[in-house]
């Protein structure tokens, strides 16, 4: 598949004197996992708004599937879970679930539901817990469980693995993988490199507002003759000069 899922091009945004968006240049492919990696402050979640029209640029073009980011338009062919989920807490995860599926203009059917929940490690029964009683953990994942239940063609995710244990993490993944290798498009902010680089086909590294890496997790470490990601993604943003080959 050749066709570009998301393109952003010359991305700028400022908070008063703050520039946390450097006029930011990124593609991502139909089918293709991305990971968006950087150390904190790096204007990740501020990218991710970006794209989705949460907030306005000061510069630069958004399009997803062709479509101008300013557009509601653009946003029918994804579906997008923030870094700091909050579901309505008055409501069971069942209606919850319910709303989020009536507003994408789909209906609920439980046995798909629960086949989600199962696959994130979340027993039926919570469908009729309220969602008030939930830990944080179990909460992240009934909004990825929301997420995935609509099916769209991109999953915008900032932090997906946020608040999850080793075991919840595992069930994420494996989900993630799953739409992956149904050519599904995945574009995910992490901090977690290990899970970027098993998740990720790609991945692009941005610090200070800037896109320092756009490539495999593996020509990453070759450019800096580096075994382990960890170590290329810190020399990267180091500024190291790359390994030069003969």
């Amino acid at each position: 598949m050749n066709d570009v899922a998301v393109r952003i091009a010359g991305l700028a945004k400022r908070y008063g004197r703050q520039r946390v968006l450097a006029g930011v240049d990124l593609e991502v492919r139909s089918g293709e996992a991305l990971g968006l990696v950087g150390a904190n402050g790096a204007g990740k979640t501020t990218l991710i708004k970006c794209l989705l029209d949460l907030c306005s640029s000061d510069a630069g073009r958004v399009e997803i599937y062709g479509v101008p980011g300013t557009l509601a338009a653009a946003r029918r062919r994804l579906a997008y879970v923030p870094e700091r989920f909050t579901p309505p807490h008055y409501l069971r995860c069942g209606e919850f679930l319910e709303l989020v599926l009536d507003l994408s203009g789909a209906r609920l059917e439980r046995a798909k539901a629960e086949r989600i929940l199962g696959e994130l490690g979340l027993e039926p029964g919570v469908l009729d817990q309220p969602v008030r009683e939930l830990s944080k953990g179990m909460t992240q994942k009934l909004g990825l469980a929301a997420c995935f239940l609509v099916e769209r063609d991109l999953y915008v995710l900032d932090e997906p693995m946020s608040g999850l244990d080793p075991v919840s993490r595992v069930a994420v993944k494996s989900v993630m993988l799953r739409l992956n290798r149904e050519a599904k498009t995945l574009f995910f902010s992490s901090h977690v490199l290990a899970d970027v680089e098993e998740l990720c086909s790609s991945i692009a590294v941005l610090d200070r507002g800037r896109i320092r890496f756009r490539g495999a997790p593996a020509e990453l470490c070759a450019r800096y003759s580096e075994p382990h990601l960890e170590r290329a993604f810190m020399r990267c943003l180091r500024g190291d000069e790359p390994l030069q080959r003969a």
